[in-house]
């Protein structure tokens, strides 16, 4: 090649490197505008857009000024004070006491309600002659007659621990709670003292003697601890009959012949028994030391005025009333100014309900005599005499003289209308809120 085709090689080279160099100084400004380009555009909108946004936001503050302007004022509301929501007081214990007894009635059986108004020695429902201890036989025997007590005398009596073991089993085996009952009045009719059991308490009439009350609550005191101790928790004393007449029947086993004084001594001992968780019976309502007669032995009718028996014979029972007997005993003596006939007071509706329940306020246990006395047995059957009871208001039914004649009586008479279910209820419930007291909390 010549040196001319030399030289026009490198013109054209240079020349190509030239333009190229161009193109891409071109091609870099373009970019460079397109970039200044975009931030300008993005610049604008976002100072048009916030402009807009401070627009917007004056507008809203003066609309809102403007609303706000129109307004009437408003009260500030008056702070609600807060409910007081006061709690339901919790049940008294005799609320409680009273929901268990309803329970418990409702629960029973009408057979089982019937037999719960008895009390009877053990052997008239085990069939032995001579009841000295509790076993098998006592167990199946208050499972077939669950009676709502049982009464002990003397022969039932060996010893101190024989007593407290036959009570003891016998309690065990009830299907519900049992009186177990004695009479342990003092003096001579003391079932457990003569026994040589504990210590021996003074007669009514000695202890009247004294013209000491406090005597007659330290015997009850006595009393009440030794058979608490045994296992015993119900005692059919003090009496509170007044011997008011010469060779009067109660004679010692009166506190005395004035109304007034032996009241004190009744509710003294009353509450020396209770204290040591034996309930105690009143008897013999409505009096019968005015009397030379025994009702073991047939009828006896008492002659006084109803102003003789209001002002001395009921006063002392209102006395023991008043001071919150729990259960009182109804006599066998006729006593026509009160009843207005000749009839044993057990079977008087006049005496037990009109009086003793309504007049004289009695809202405890109203238990019979002994029903196998010849006053009521020479004249009643077993069934009459207990049907005749219960429709006078008595609740229960001391020893009648032939037991199952007597409960299938008062059964059948509620069975067929005669007597209602609701007022063996009402016995039922008395008898229960004596009983079941000691599970209720104080």
């Amino acid at each position: 090649m010549g040196n001319n085709d030399k030289l026009q090689n490198r013109r054209e080279l240079r020349r190509k490197r030239r333009v190229r160099n161009q193109i891409i100084s071109y091609v870099i400004l373009t970019v460079l505008i397109s970039a200044v380009a975009a931030g300008i555009v993005f610049a604008t909108g976002y100072l048009l857009s916030d402009s807009k946004t401070t627009e917007q936001e004056a507008e809203n503050k003066e609309l809102i000024d403007d609303m706000l302007a129109d307004e009437e004022s408003i009260a500030t509301p008056e702070p609600v004070p807060e409910e007081t929501v006061t709690p339901e007081p919790a049940p008294t214990p005799e609320e409680k006491l009273e929901e268990l007894v309803e329970a418990k009635v409702a629960a029973m059986s009408l057979e089982d309600k019937v037999m719960g108004l008895f009390i009877v020695a053990p052997e008239a429902i085990t069939g032995v002659s001579t009841v000295i201890q509790a076993g098998e036989g006592t167990q199946q025997a208050l499972n077939q007659y669950p009676v709502g007590g049982l009464i002990y005398f003397k022969q039932n009596i060996q010893s101190e621990e024989q007593l407290k073991t036959m009570l003891e089993n016998t309690a065990q085996y009830a299907k519900y709670p049992l009186f177990l009952a004695v009479d342990e009045e003092g003096g001579s009719v003391s079932r457990v003292a003569a026994s040589g059991i504990g210590p021996e308490a003074d007669s009514a009439a000695d202890i009247g003697a004294t013209g000491n009350t406090d005597n007659a609550y330290q015997a009850g005191v006595s009393i009440g601890s030794t058979l608490s101790g045994l296992g015993f928790n119900l005692d059919f004393a003090p009496v509170a009959d007044l011997a008011n007449v010469d060779g009067s029947i109660m004679k010692e086993r009166s506190y005395g012949a004035d109304a007034s004084a032996v009241s004190g001594f009744v509710t003294s001992m009353r509450a020396g028994l209770e204290e040591q968780g034996v309930t105690a019976c009143l008897k013999h309502f409505p009096g019968i030391g005015a009397t030379t007669g025994d009702t073991h032995e047939g009828m006896v009718s008492l002659d006084r005025t109803a102003e003789q028996f209001w002002a001395e014979e009921l006063a002392v029972f209102q006395a023991g009333i008043d001071a919150g007997a729990d259960m009182i005993m109804i006599s066998h003596v006729s006593v026509p100014a009160l009843t207005g006939d000749n009839e044993p007071c057990i079977f008087s509706r006049m005496l037990v309900t009109d009086i003793l329940r309504e007049q004289m306020h009695f809202n405890g246990v109203v238990i019979t005599d002994a029903l196998n006395m010849a006053a009521v047995s020479e004249y009643n059957t077993a069934e009459e005499a207990a049907v005749r009871a219960i429709l006078a208001g008595c609740d229960m039914l001391l020893m009648p003289e032939d037991f199952e004649q007597a409960y299938q009586g008062v059964l059948k008479a509620v069975q067929n209308g005669n007597i209602a279910e609701e007022r063996i209820n009402d016995s039922l419930k008395r008898i229960y809120r004596i009983k079941y007291a000691d599970q209720i909390e104080q």
